[in-house]
Formats: C-alpha cells, sequence, structure tokens
C-alpha cells in the first residue's frame, strides 16, 4: 500500500552528525548520493518519482550543502562512513544507494565496505581508469580549484556537463547546476574534488567481490564518465548490468529524468538474496 503521507513533502529533514538530511515516502529504503559541486536537492526528479513506493533518504555529502566540511586529508572511506552514521541515525539497516558522479564512488566504497547494509547498489556517470590525458586534465582543474576558487570554473564545467554552447533545451538544467556551484562551500567543493580527481582506480580490484545486485549507467555523451568506463565496471561486477542513456551527457539525472527514472526502477526489481531482504529492519508506517 502506498503511503498516505504527501510523498512531495521531508517525513523527517535534519542535520545529525554534521550531515543534512531529508527523508520522503515510505517502504523499501532508497538512498540517492549527489555528485561533487551539487546538493540533495538535486535529485529532485528522483524523490517525486521514487517516494511514493519507497523510503527515499538524500543528504549532502560531506563539503557540500548543510554537511559539514571534511579535513584536508579527507578520505573516500569517510564519505561511506557519512552514510553508515545516517543510516544508522534512521535506524535503516540496509537500504539500496544510488550515486551520481563522486557520488557513485561513495556508492561503490559503501556497498564494499558494508556489503550487508546494500541491497542494490548503482553507479551514475561514475569514473574509472582514466587515461592518461584524463587524468592529467582532471588534477589539472582540481589545482585549479584549490588556487582560483569556484567561479573560474564553473564556465568550463557546464561546457563538459551540458556541451558548448548549451542547447537551449538544457539552459534550465545548466542554470540549476550553476547555481548548486555557485553556492556550493569553496573549500568543501575543492577537497572533494581533488579526491574525486584521484579516485577513479580505487574500485579496480574491490568490483570482482560486490556481492549484490550492481547497476553501471552513463550517457551516450558523457565524455569524462563514458560508456567505456561503465561497461568495463560492468564487466567487473559479478552481478553487474549495464544502460547507456541514448543522446545524455554527464547530468543526466536532470535532463533526461524519465529515462533515469525509468532505468532504476526496473533495477530496482532485481531480485536481492534472502539474506539481504531479512536484515533490512522493520520501520513503521
Amino acid at each position: 500500500m502506498k503511503p498516505e503521507h504527501d510523498a512531495s513533502v521531508p517525513l523527517l529533514s535534519g542535520t545529525v552528525g554534521g550531515t543534512a538530511f531529508s527523508v520522503y515516502g515510505g517502504g523499501e529504503p532508497l538512498v540517492l548520493i549527489h555528485g561533487v559541486g551539487m546538493g540533495q536537492a538535486i535529485w529532485a526528479p528522483q524523490v517525486a518519482e521514487f517516494a511514493r513506493d519507497y523510503k527515499v533518504i538524500v543528504y549532502d555529502m560531506l563539503g557540500h550543502g548543510g554537511s559539514e566540511v571534511p579535513p584536508d586529508d579527507v578520505a573516500l572511506g569517510d564519505y561511506a562512513a557519512q552514510l553508515a552514521g545516517l543510516l544508522d541515525h534512521l535506524d535503516i539497516a540496509s537500504a539500496n544507494v544510488v550515486g551520481h558522479s563522486m557520488g557513485a564512488l561513495v556508492a561503490l566504497e559503501f556497498a564494499l565496505t558494508y556489503p550487508a547494509r546494500t541491497l542494490r547498489v548503482a553507479a551514475l556517470n561514475a569514473v574509472f581508469m582514466r587515461t592518461p590525458e584524463q587524468r592529467a586534465a582532471v588534477l589539472e582543474r582540481a589545482e585549479a580549484l584549490q588556487h582560483t576558487g569556484v567561479a573560474a570554473t564553473v564556465d568550463s564545467t557546464l561546457a563538459r556537463w551540458f556541451g558548448e554552447p548549451v542547447p537551449a533545451e538544457l539552459k534550465a538544467s545548466a542554470n540549476l547546476v550553476k547555481r548548486f556551484l555557485t553556492e556550493v562551500n569553496p573549500q568543501g567543493y575543492a577537497r572533494t574534488y581533488r579526491l574525486f580527481a584521484s579516485s577513479d582506480a580505487v574500485h579496480a580490484d574491490g568490483l570482482p567481490r560486490l556481492a549484490m545486485p550492481a547497476l553501471f549507467m552513463t550517457g551516450e555523451f558523457d565524455p569524462n564518465s563514458s560508456p567505456e568506463m561503465s561497461r568495463a565496471m560492468a564487466a567487473l561486477a559479478p552481478q553487474g548490468r549495464l544502460d547507456i542513456v541514448a543522446g545524455a551527457r554527464h547530468m543526466m539525472n536532470v535532463t533526461a529524468p524519465d529515462d533515469i527514472n525509468q532505468c532504476l526502477r526496473d533495477f530496482l526489481a532485481t531480485p536481492v538474496t534472502a539474506g539481504a531482504q531479512q536484515s533490512q529492519r522493520s520501520e513503521p508506517a
């Protein structure tokens, strides 16, 4: 039975342990982790879709939105631990975990570190084993953030994510993303981006150990989170699945929400082991 509560209104929101979060809807838990420079509200199209029959948890990753700024030596495991702490606070033992871009790295790190807490994992527009040229370019961008700040990089970021010039049909989405980038904490963004720039190979040995259904999805025209990257990750994961969204680029959850929502809904219907299902604590309606 679908919840009677208005799914567009959070059931719960606040800040706990330095993490700003919101919970919508009811049902099997579904966590959505945003990418670098964004915030929990970037998932609005997915919240509207899935809060009708899932308990959707969105939050600001470390260094973003209302969450605390991480230390200079922050590690990927700290971002996974942030989610684990939030789920502890919400009394959720296991969840479906979906991440976009940097959030995809966090989702995979969480799934590998806390496999019993991960029903299914989905990595959207994830990076994996960059070419030397790609790695040099992203490290150069990370260095620029340290010295010139966010404002100097916004236009080039939008060009990578949406195209140059931005197509007319994508301008509203690009303006939304630009607002996130201009409002992000500059120190938190720079520290997170530096980690993002150096973490494309961290899961090369771990992907074959993924113990749950895993979806790797990216846009046909995303040059830096390319179809080749997602294809390679899906091939390594024992229960890997690949979806390439035709015509999409990097910010496809806002530019092609219907396609992304349908792909995710199909994936969330994938059976999980009985043990994983039983590990999920019952929650009040």
